[in-house]
């Protein structure tokens, strides 16, 4: 494959993962909220750090160890567990604020009161499991195609689907950033409060999945 599609078509295909509603949008929300714009980008450089990582490990052959079943159930059940820790510490910062109309300036903790935006994108991508699962399969396909034109390949891959997730992150943090005006009070804690019961919602799923796939798997 050229170079041009090697980058035309994973900034496409990026769009159907950046859009799904997962820990790096909602992180990316709730720290719109409160640090502006920037925190959309800088969550996405965290989030492209990891993927560069994992573009060069695939490119020397991680791809199979990935897909190991047993890989995958821990995947499933570490990601879960780390997501649940997030969610709770966003709803328990909601929650000690009681009725106050507004929260304070401090950033949710763990989500982010611990975390800057660059380590935030690190942490929610790793903590996801079908993100390396994506990468298992689709990413790993996509690195075999881009190697075949060796650096300049890889590149171009890696720098289309780092592009789609930049454009969709950037436009999710305007998108709240020009929005604030109408997040205050309890609406304004209503929306973290949403952003945590996802981030349990996804981290009880996620655990649930990992530790099924366990089961099944040491049955055999």
């Amino acid at each position: 494959m050229a170079p041009l599609p090697l980058f035309l078509t994973p900034f496409v295909v990026g769009f159907s993962g950046a859009m799904m509603p997962g820990p790096v949008s909602t992180v990316i929300l709730a720290q719109s909220m409160r640090r502006g714009f920037w925190a959309g980008p800088l969550i996405t450089a965290g989030h492209a750090l990891m993927e560069g990582l994992l573009v060069v490990a695939l490119a020397f052959g991680l791809g199979g160890p990935l897909r190991r079943p047993e890989i995958v159930a821990a995947i499933g059940c570490v990601g879960g567990l780390v997501l649940l820790w997030m969610g709770y510490g966003l709803i328990l910062h909601v929650w000690r604020k009681g009725g106050k109309e507004a929260l304070d300036d401090e950033v949710p903790s763990p989500l982010a009161g611990r975390l800057a935006p660059v380590p935030a994108g690190m942490v929610t991508s790793v903590a996801n499991p079908y993100w390396f699962l994506w990468w298992a399969t689709v990413g790993a396909s996509y690195v075999s195609l881009a190697l075949e034109r060796g650096v300049v390949g890889l590149a171009a891959f890696y720098g289309g689907h780092i592009l789609s997730d930049l454009s969709w992150n950037s436009l999710l943090a305007l998108a709240v950033t020009t929005g604030r005006r109408l997040f205050k009070g309890r609406l304004y804690q209503a929306l973290f409060l949403l952003c945590g019961l996802s981030l349990l919602g996804l981290g009880g799923y996620f655990l649930w999945t990992g530790a099924r796939f366990w089961v099944q798997t040491f049955r055999k």
